[in-house]
């Protein structure tokens, strides 16, 4: 990948100090004692790690901010995304990096994107145990003898989430105590004041986003698919319209349920692993995402668990609507190892359409299609 970024004015990353190197890219097994010790979560009857987010149980896109620089200016939609001054990002960096200072964190290196030329090194810090477990399913989890902390190279961005720390909106530029600032020149993302672990996921989707197309590749919020003649499928759709479940086909290998790249080479998955909405799944609809939740390694974020039995109740929502489940791609039986396959031969749009626009099923033309995905279908 083209990096065109100015990295010669990235800020001094301390955050190093407060990751021991006791606790970096750790196992899953050695998350799960750190999670239960801390107090983090808690093991259900057959395996899972149960943890709660508290307040946020989603994303908070008001409280998403990118770093305006110059170099950046006109490469931005600035009426569809919210402006921090690099003044008050260092701010923010300080503070976080004081508040780092009284804590251990936990650290990974990582991978956003499987493509062989279009990808970025990702090193996250965690202040939670069961964070750092996730994002290692979500992203893409290269060999251990190419790890940054093993090869001593710095990684293309860095990501830091303290859920504990609360931001100042006098004083950072930001409108709450929650925030989430994304520094393309510094190639860093700051988040704090929440729980919900899909903003740090979703923060590798914003930076691809801003990258890729400058390289001739198209990124996606999207499913793909492939059977066994190579007839792969797109899935596009919002959350809940049913990408991954549609995906997760037991008869067609699954490349991908949310986050994809269209570069020369075909398509490729951006993540390694899977985040899917777990409240009602049906074991009879979706058997192969039901079997997740029955196995050791998945994070499931606000399921019911009787603290007693440490059964799961998928069906009560009483902790969030959007309950979520996330497991690395291998737990679903038929995942593609390389997370790459050939270009498309259908799209398909999941468009939930409440206003009688379209047909349940309707076959579109390249115009059509064209249209109706520009006009927010």
């Amino acid at each position: 990948m083209t990096m065109n970024l100015k990295a010669a004015n990235a800020a001094p990353l301390a955050f190093e100090d407060a990751a021991p190197p006791a606790y970096r890219n750790l196992t899953a097994a050695a998350y799960y004692q750190l999670a239960v010790e801390r107090g983090e979560g808690a093991v259900a009857a057959e395996g899972p790690l149960v943890v709660r987010t508290g307040e946020h149980t989603g994303r908070s896109a008001q409280d998403k901010f990118v770093v305006r620089h110059p170099e950046i200016d006109q490469k931005i939609w600035w009426d569809a995304n919210k402006a921090m001054t690099p003044e008050q990002f260092d701010t923010l960096h300080q503070d976080m990096l004081e508040y780092a200072a009284a804590h251990e964190l936990f650290a990974q290196d990582l991978k956003g994107g499987a493509d062989k030329d279009h990808h970025i090194k990702v090193r996250v810090f965690t202040e939670f145990a069961w964070h750092s477990l996730f994002i290692q399913h979500l992203l893409v989890r290269p060999p251990a003898d190419e790890r940054g902390f093993n090869t001593g190279k710095a990684p293309d961005f860095t990501i830091v989430a303290l859920p504990g720390f609360e931001a100042d909106p006098a004083r950072h530029g930001c409108r709450s105590r929650t925030v989430i600032a994304v520094d393309f020149v510094r190639r860093m993302v700051l988040i704090g004041g929440t729980s919900y672990a899909g903003e740090m996921k979703k923060s590798v989707f914003t930076i691809l986003n801003f990258l890729l197309p400058e390289d001739g590749v198209m990124p996606m919020h999207c499913s793909v698919n492939v059977g066994d003649n190579e007839d792969s499928a797109i899935f596009f759709g919002l959350s809940g319209t049913g990408k991954t479940t549609l995906s997760a086909d037991p008869n067609r290998v699954l490349i991908g349920d949310d986050e994809h790249g269209w570069s020369p080479n075909g398509l490729f998955n951006f993540e390694g692993g899977c985040y899917a909405k777990m409240i009602r799944l049906s074991a009879d609809a979706e058997p192969e995402i039901f079997a997740t939740t029955r196995r050791f390694g998945t994070v499931l974020e606000n399921v019911v668990m009787d603290p007693v039995t440490r059964e799961l109740d998928l069906d009560d929502a009483a902790l969030a609507e959007n309950s979520r489940g996330a497991y690395p791609i291998h737990y679903i039986p038929n995942a593609s190892d390389t997370g790459r396959t050939t270009h498309p031969k259908n799209i398909i749009m999941l468009s939930a359409d409440a206003f009688g626009v379209l047909p349940p099923i309707a076959r579109l033309t390249p115009e059509q299609a064209m249209y109706l995905f520009l006009s927010g279908y």
